[in-house]
């Protein structure tokens, strides 16, 4: 099976794909940009317009993103859910299952401690997957972080 693992965001959101099978295995990841020039619209746009290349390219069965966090900024968490929205739209209109993970599940999983440090979840992803270095941004590391979640869940469901 072939994840897609998301970590939405307006300006930037994370993206990885990640194959299923016994141990793991990283395929790809990246982020889409948006510039802050757009409008709102237009950045929307830009999201799907390049999730809807990554899933056409990769062709994952299931799509995984982060649920929102935010106790701060309103007009951030409302950007940010709208952005998901678009994602969710697209992996619907290309047969994708969705599965929402929060934050503490993605950090209880991954780590073993629900309140782990977000370098402490990178780490984790770093020696799971084997990797060299941690993906960059933090938003790629999340998305990774989120599929893998994925991985062990369902790997947890199969037993």
């Amino acid at each position: 099976m072939i994840v897609l693992g998301i970590d939405p965001g307006i300006a930037l959101t994370g993206w990885s794909i990640i194959k299923k099978r016994d141990q793991p295995q990283l395929i790809s990841y990246g982020c889409i940009k948006t510039a802050k020039s757009l409008t709102q619209d237009k950045r929307f746009l830009q999201i799907y317009q390049e999730l809807e290349k990554i899933i056409k390219k990769y062709q994952p069965q299931a799509l995984c993103i982060e649920k929102l966090f935010f106790n701060i900024n309103a007009k951030t968490a409302l950007a940010v859910s709208e952005a998901r929205g678009v994602i969710k739209i697209c992996a619907i209109l290309n047969n994708l299952s969705i599965t929402e993970f929060t934050p503490l599940q993605i950090k209880n999983c991954i780590t073993g401690y629900g309140r782990a440090e977000k370098k402490q979840v990178q780490m984790m992803v770093m020696s799971l997957l084997k990797l060299k270095e941690i993906p960059k941004p933090d938003d790629v590391a999340d998305a990774v972080a989120t599929a893998l979640t994925y991985c062990f869940y369902k790997q947890e469901l199969e037993r």
